[in-house]
């Protein structure tokens, strides 16, 4: 198995807390995977296989646990020595009813240390977080990164970065991707497979939606809108055209519901003049390039705003917080904070042009601030500075920068 230490280190961090560890992230980015690996670092570290209960509720050997009572009595009955600990492990939780009452019991009543995972944000709903009262951590996954890709196709020196990152945006970074890339013709039934069950079974199923071609139809609208400013009248002006009438209500609660199956991600606009969030005209990025390419045809997308897609989603990676940022009439694409930390981002395919250097300059050289400022390309240029301004290539932040 190919390490993602990114989100290893983090459960190994929280292992034997008194916290339930919830990693979150669309379909096949890499949970399962994930989960197994801590249950080998587990048994490498003397952990007892005995003390290890996994379970898999995508398999059929666990079919018939359907309801908390079922999960409670499975797993009390595997913990047969008193104070032991045990680490209980389970995969795709949410597909048990009420599992949450279970768990809750095993993190007050025994000496459990408990790992789940979901394939959608309702896995952690009002309800849930209510009843385990910030006694959970959640960590969120997400298809491989660049560096991360370049991993798990064991980049050698005679490959070009350059060519990787052509297949890397065509592709995407879901894992199975990697393994089917030496029969490239498998790639995109697999992504449409992806893609088919993300909309049928976690949004669609889930929610009981009425009209799932009116949901496939704003996917797509964001799909072919990355980077953009979107108001909800412009999806409903754009369904309205093609025949399709619906009401605002429907298109952001169909809205929440893509969010909640971690397909797309929404960008909040900031005003850096009143430092307040404004409530509307957001923008969505979508969570791989591979599915990106399922919903449309990149060849009208600008290549800006597919750099922009694959920062957006490599900011969050890094554990920051990404908002759009607006100071009077300029934009900048990114403010990325942690903690007490915060950077601003600028992108750009070149700025090697006067005009769209400067386009590019004037809103980060407006903030009267001293946090980091940056502008990321795909040039290879000697100038690594413009007035305090940083200007560096794309591909050395993914692969060098932290």
């Amino acid at each position: 198995m190919k390490k993602r230490d990114l989100y290893l280190n983090q459960l190994i961090q929280f292992k034997d807390k008194p916290l339930i560890k919830v990693v979150t992230g669309m379909r096949r980015c890499g949970k399962s995977t994930l989960l197994a690996l801590f249950e080998e670092y587990l048994l490498n570290i003397g952990v007892h296989e005995d003390q290890i209960i996994r379970m898999n509720f995508e398999s059929f050997e666990f079919d018939t646990i359907t309801k908390y009572t079922h999960l409670y009595t499975y797993i009390k009955n595997k913990m047969i020595t008193p104070h032991k600990q045990y680490y209980i492990i389970l995969d795709e939780v949410q597909q048990v009813e009420s599992w949450e009452k279970a768990i809750n019991s095993f993190l007050v009543d025994s000496n459990a240390d408990i790992y789940i995972t979901g394939s959608n944000a309702y896995l952690l709903s009002s309800e849930l977080s209510t009843l385990l009262s910030g006694r959970y951590v959640e960590i969120k996954m997400l298809p491989l990164s660049f560096k991360e890709y370049l991993d798990f196709t064991d980049f050698k020196k005679g490959d070009t970065i350059d060519a990787n990152f052509k297949d890397y945006l065509e592709f995407g970074g879901l894992p199975t991707v990697v393994e089917l890339k030496d029969q490239p013709d498998t790639i995109a039934p697999f992504l449409n497979g992806i893609y088919n069950t993300v909309i049928m079974k976690d949004i669609v199923q889930r929610n009981q939606v009425r009209d799932a071609a009116l949901l496939e139809s704003i996917l797509k609208f964001i799909a072919a809108h990355i980077g953009k400013v979107i108001s909800i009248k412009k999806i409903s002006d754009y369904l309205t055209d093609r025949g399709k009438k619906t009401t605002s209500d429907t298109i952001d609660n169909y809205l929440k519901m893509l969010e909640s199956a971690f397909i797309i991600y929404r960008a909040n606009r900031y005003d850096l003049k009143t430092s307040l969030f404004l409530k509307t005209l957001e923008k969505y990025y979508i969570v791989d390039m591979g599915i990106l390419r399922q919903l449309t045809d990149l060849s009208h997308t600008d290549y800006g705003y597919i750099l922009e897609n694959i920062l957006y989603l490599e900011l969050l990676r890094r554990g920051y917080a990404v908002a759009i940022g607006e100071t009077g009439t300029f934009e900048v694409n990114f403010i990325a904070t942690k903690s007490n930390k915060k950077i601003y981002y600028q992108i750009s395919e070149s700025v090697m042009d006067d005009e769209t250097r400067n386009h590019k300059l004037k809103p980060l050289q407006s903030i009267n601030d001293h946090y980091p400022k940056m502008i990321l390309t795909m040039d290879s240029t000697l100038y690594s500075n413009f007035n305090g301004v940083k200007i560096m290539n794309i591909l050395d932040f993914l692969l060098y920068s932290k």
